[in-house]
């Protein structure tokens, strides 16, 4: 079983990443709409939200999505109402472990709220690997039908431009799985771990890939996602799949030394006690500072919708700024946080 988890495992392969993301980048760009949307915009009038990784499940101990249903409810209740944008980035439903007979009966507010957004046309459905029944099975149109009452599109990625300083801005959004088994294998290996491997995985619950979901260094994944964003003039790349916030091609901690290392400089004495107080509280084995120099602001990640505690991460562009936003509860009452926010123009990419 070892041998087996090692060939289907999701573990990023450099080459394979970078061969994978340029095709799919090239095939929206050049052909859009066959496997993905080309969607210009305005920064000063028009709104995204880019949420990802629900794995909405059956509602039973292995739901990882039960907590933080209030949670995503409230929020796209939230973004309906400001005329948001939603492109959902994958991993929506939780199709390893559950057939979708019961997903869709255990999460219709969840569909029934999505669909106020596919009725306005303001709705980006993208598929991960852990919801690739919507890319490769016959039935998903029909599926689709059933809980959206449209047989809507679901793409493997999109690309948002715009102009920003008098200069073209692309944005990559794409699940983040290109270039493991499921993403660039043939027809058989893609029906295989959707349909056999993935689920059985779920079933005997060895996943030696698990997604990260703490606040800890980049994981492989992300650290070749931002390698390849970096290496590309005007474009920023927004995935999910690791379930770890990125902002400006930093995770939480990383913001944190980088913060610390500021106020430091500065003499901020106070400042830095309060930030040493928070890189201690998240207990980090080792106590060695990385060096972050140099990075570029090219890569995000919109974390996931299934933490432990039922809070959600996303990813707002609005009103010319990128953000990395959190709802959480307090005091029962669903909130929503700004985590991190910069202006577009001011990305050094």
């Amino acid at each position: 079983m070892s041998k087996l988890a090692d060939r289907y495992s999701s573990r990023p392969d450099k080459k394979r990443v970078n061969k994978a993301l340029n095709a799919l980048y090239k095939s929206i760009t050049t052909n859009p709409g066959k496997k993905g949307l080309l969607i210009p915009f305005d920064t000063s009038s028009d709104k995204f939200i880019i949420l990802s990784d629900q794995h909405k499940g059956a509602r039973d101990g292995s739901d990882i999505f039960a907590k933080a249903a209030k949670n995503y409810l409230s929020a796209l209740d939230h973004y309906n109402h400001e005329k948001f944008i939603y492109i959902n980035l994958g991993d929506s439903e939780e199709l390893w472990e559950n057939l979708f007979i019961t997903i869709k009966r255990h999460n219709k507010a969840t569909f029934e709220i999505e669909k106020l957004f596919i009725k306005q046309d303001r709705f980006v459905k993208i598929f991960g690997n852990h919801d690739l029944y919507w890319d490769n099975d016959p039935l998903a149109a029909v599926s689709l039908l059933q809980i959206y009452g449209k047989a809507i599109k679901v793409y493997e990625g999109a690309v948002l431009q715009t102009v920003v300083n008098n200069k073209p801005l692309e944005i990559f959004l794409t699940h983040g799985h290109q270039g493991d088994l499921q993403s660039d294998g043939n027809w058989f290996s893609k029906w295989f771990v959707s349909n056999v491997w993935g689920p059985l995985q779920g079933y005997l619950h060895i996943n030696p890939n698990t997604p990260a979901y703490n606040n800890q260094l980049k994981t492989d994944h992300n650290r070749i996602m931002y390698e390849w964003s970096s290496e590309r003039k005007n474009t920023l790349l927004i995935t999910g799949h690791t379930h770890q916030p990125v902002f400006k091609s930093m995770t939480q901690l990383e913001i944190l030394y980088s913060k610390l290392d500021k106020a430091k400089k500065d003499n901020e004495m106070a400042t830095a006690a309060g930030l040493e107080k928070k890189i201690a509280a998240l207990h980090i084995s080792g106590n060695a500072q990385p060096d972050f120099n140099g990075y570029l602001d090219t890569y995000f990640n919109s974390g996931c919708c299934c933490f432990n505690d039922g809070d959600i991460t996303g990813i707002e562009i609005a009103d010319g700024c990128i953000r990395l936003i959190k709802w959480s509860y307090y005091k029962k009452e669903s909130i929503r946080q700004v985590l991190e926010e910069s202006k577009l123009e001011d990305l050094n990419i």
